[in-house]
C-alpha cells in the first residue's frame, strides 16, 4: 500500500515536471526590426537580411540536429531506401501503396 502510494506520487511529480516545461513566465523578445518588412513576410528575404531578424540564442536541440544529421542521412541511404526498393518489388506483401510510390519517386538521387 505504501509502496503504491510512493509510485503514484512519483508519477504525479514526473507529470507535473514534464507538463510545465514550456509554461515559464519568460517571454522571448525580438530585437529591433531591421526594416519595415516583417520577418514573416515572404518578400522580407529579398529586402532584408534574415539573420538580422533571427533570435540570437537558438534551441540547444537545433545544434544536436546539426551534429546528428549526417548519421541520419547515412541511415536513410543504408536502411530506408533499400527497404523501399524491396517493398516496391513485392507491393502486396509489404502493403506498398501508390502514395508510397509517389513519395519514393520524389526523393533526390533515387536509383531504381
Amino acid at each position: 500500500m505504501m509502496r503504491d502510494l510512493k509510485i503514484l506520487a512519483g508519477m504525479a511529480v514526473l507529470v507535473l515536471l514534464l507538463s510545465t516545461g514550456c509554461a515559464g513566465s519568460q517571454e522571448i523578445q525580438a530585437g529591433p526590426q531591421a526594416t519595415m518588412y516583417s520577418s514573416m513576410d515572404a518578400t522580407a528575404l529579398v529586402y532584408s537580411d534574415p539573420a538580422a531578424s533571427a533570435f540570437l540564442n537558438d534551441h540547444p536541440l537545433r545544434w544536436a540536429a546539426f551534429v546528428t544529421y549526417p548519421a541520419a542521412v547515412v541511415g536513410d541511404y543504408a536502411v530506408n531506401r533499400p527497404f523501399y526498393s524491396l517493398a516496391s518489388k513485392v507491393p502486396g506483401l509489404f502493403g506498398y501503396t501508390s502514395e508510397d510510390a509517389m513519395l519514393n519517386a520524389q526523393r533526390l538521387n533515387f536509383r531504381r
